[in-house]
C-alpha cells in the first residue's frame, strides 16, 4: 500500500491544509530574508571593515523589536492575525524596495541602511508574534504543533542554509541590489497564501478588550505565575545576549581568517543551516512524550561544544564541520524553547507569551551583537568565540537543576489567572 508524506512522523502537520499553505507563503519569503540579511551586513562590513559596525547593524534590526515586540503581542491577542500579517508584508516589500533603490541609485550610506534597518525591526515587532500565535490555530490537531513549529524551523532553517548561498552568488554577479530586489518580491507569496487560509469559527479564541498596557501587564503577571514557562525564557534570553551573536562574526571570519569573500561568507552560514535543518527535522520527528527541557539542555551544550571547536580552526573544511554542530545546536535550542512555551501556555496568553519570549531574544540578541563586536575589536574574533562557547556550557550547568527540578504540571486556565489577576496587578 502506498503511503503518504503525512503518514510519517515529522511530517504528521502537513495534514492540515491551512498548516501547508502557511507553510509555503513563509517559505518563499524566510529565503527573500535571508538574502537580504547577508546583502545588508555584507555591504556594511565592504563600506566600513569594522567588526563594531556589523553588531551596530544587528542591533539596528533587532533592538526596535525588543521594545516592540511585547505590543505586538498584545496586538496578536487583540486583533485578526491573518490581517496583521498581511499589513506586515506590505511594509517589509515597501522597506526592502527603498533599501534596493538606494542601492542601484549609488545612494546608500551607513545610516540609510541602519535607518531601514530600524524600521525592520519595527515590522518584525508586530509581524513575528502574530505570524507564531497562528501556527496553533492552522493546525488540525494539537498533537501535531510540535511536528508544526519543528517544520516551520526547519524551513527557516533552510532558508538560512541556501539564503545566504544564493546570496553571495548574487552578489558576485549582480551586486546587493537585486538581493534586495528579490526580497521584496517575496513577500507577495506571504500575503497570497495569507488570503487563502480559512480559519475555521471554532478555533477562534476570545479577543482581547482591555487596554494594550493593562492587557500586557496581564502577560508578565502570567509568566510570572507559570514559572516553569518563566525560567526557560531568562535561560534563552542570556543565550542571546552571551552565545547566539556568534554570526556577528562570521564576516570576519570569511575575509580575515579564510581569506575570502562575499562567496566565502555565504558558505559559512550555509554549513550553519545543514546543522539547523539536521535540528529541527530532529526535531519534528521527536516523540510528544519526550522531556523538552531536557533537549533543552542537550542543544544547548552542543551548540557551545561546536562554537568552542570552530573558534579556533583555520582549516576551512574542518571548520564547516564544527559550523554544521553549531548550527545543529543554536537553531534547535530556541525551537525547543518555543515549542514549551506554545504547548504549555493557554490559548488567551499564547500571543503575548511569544512576544515576552521574542522581547527576551530581540532585547538580548541586538546588545550582545554590540558587545560581541566591541570585544573582537580587543582581544580578535576566534578567542570571543571561544570564550562564547564556554559561556554556554556555564549557562547550561547553571540552568540544569532549574529546569529539570521545575518540570511544568500543565498550564494553568483562564480561570485560576483571573482569580489571582487582580491580586497580582496590585503587587507590580
Amino acid at each position: 500500500m502506498a503511503h503518504k508524506i503525512t503518514d510519517i512522523s515529522t511530517f504528521r502537520a502537513f495534514r492540515s491544509t491551512n498548516y501547508t499553505l502557511y507553510f509555503i507563503g513563509r517559505s518563499v519569503s524566510q529565503f527573500g530574508t535571508w538574502m537580504q540579511r547577508t546583502a545588508v551586513v555584507w555591504v556594511i562590513y565592504s563600506m566600513t571593515h569594522s567588526p563594531f559596525m556589523l553588531g551596530l547593524t544587528i542591533f539596528a534590526e533587532q533592538f526596535p523589536s525588543f521594545l516592540f515586540s511585547a505590543f505586538g503581542g498584545v496586538a496578536a491577542d487583540k486583533y485578526d492575525r491573518q490581517k496583521i500579517i498581511q499589513l506586515t508584508q506590505i511594509t517589509s516589500l515597501i522597506q526592502s524596495t527603498l533599501l534596493a533603490i538606494l542601492v542601484i541609485t549609488k545612494h546608500e550610506s551607513v545610516w540609510s541602511i541602519l535607518l531601514l534597518s530600524v524600521i525592520l525591526g519595527i515590522i518584525n515587532a508586530y509581524d513575528v508574534p502574530a505570524r507564531q500565535s497562528m501556527i496553533n490555530e492552522v493546525v488540525t490537531d494539537p498533537a501535531d504543533l510540535q511536528s508544526a513549529l519543528s517544520l516551520s524551523a526547519a524551513m527557516a532553517s533552510l532558508a538560512k542554509l541556501l539564503g545566504p548561498a544564493l546570496s553571495g552568488i548574487i552578489l558576485d554577479k549582480f551586486g546587493s541590489g537585486t538581493c534586495f530586489l528579490l526580497n521584496a518580491g517575496s513577500f507577495a507569496a506571504v500575503m497570497v497564501s495569507i488570503s487563502f487560509i480559512k480559519m475555521p469559527k471554532t478555533d477562534q479564541i476570545q479577543r482581547v478588550k482591555k487596554s494594550a498596557f493593562k492587557a500586557l501587564a496581564e502577560g508578565f503577571i502570567y509568566i510570572k505565575k507559570e514559572s516553569s514557562i518563566g525560567l526557560v525564557i531568562v535561560m534563552l534570553s542570556i543565550t542571546g545576549l552571551l552565545v547566539l551573536p556568534y554570526d556577528t562574526l562570521l564576516p570576519v571570519y570569511a575575509k580575515e581568517i579564510f581569506k575570502g569573500n562575499a562567496k566565502t561568507f555565504g558558505y559559512i552560514s550555509s554549513f550553519i543551516g545543514v546543522g539547523a535543518v539536521g535540528g529541527t527535522i530532529l526535531l519534528a520527528s521527536l516523540k510528544n512524550n519526550v522531556s523538552m527541557r531536557a533537549v533543552l539542555l542537550l542543544s544547548t551544550l552542543i551548540f557551545s561544544i561546536g562554537l568552542m571547536c570552530f573558534s579556533h580552526t583555520t582549516n576551512f573544511p574542518l571548520a564547516m564541520f564544527f559550523a554544521v554542530i553549531t548550527g545543529f545546536g543554536g537553531v534547535a535550542q530556541f525551537t525547543t524553547c518555543n515549542i514549551i512555551v506554545q504547548s504549555e501556555v493557554i490559548p488567551e496568553m499564547r500571543s503575548r507569551a511569544i512576544s515576552i519570549l521574542l522581547t527576551a531574544i530581540f532585547g538580548m540578541l541586538p546588545l550582545g551583537s554590540v558587545l560581541i563586536g566591541a570585544v573582537s575589536e580587543r582581544i580578535g574574533a576566534p578567542n570571543t568565540l571561544l570564550f562564547q562557547g564556554i559561556a554556554g556550557i556555564i549557562i547550561a550547568a547553571a540552568f540544569y537543576k532549574l529546569l529539570i527540578k521545575k518540570k511544568s504540571t500543565g498550564p494553568i486556565d483562564a480561570q485560576q489567572f483571573e482569580e489571582t489577576e487582580e491580586q497580582l496587578l496590585n503587587k507590580i
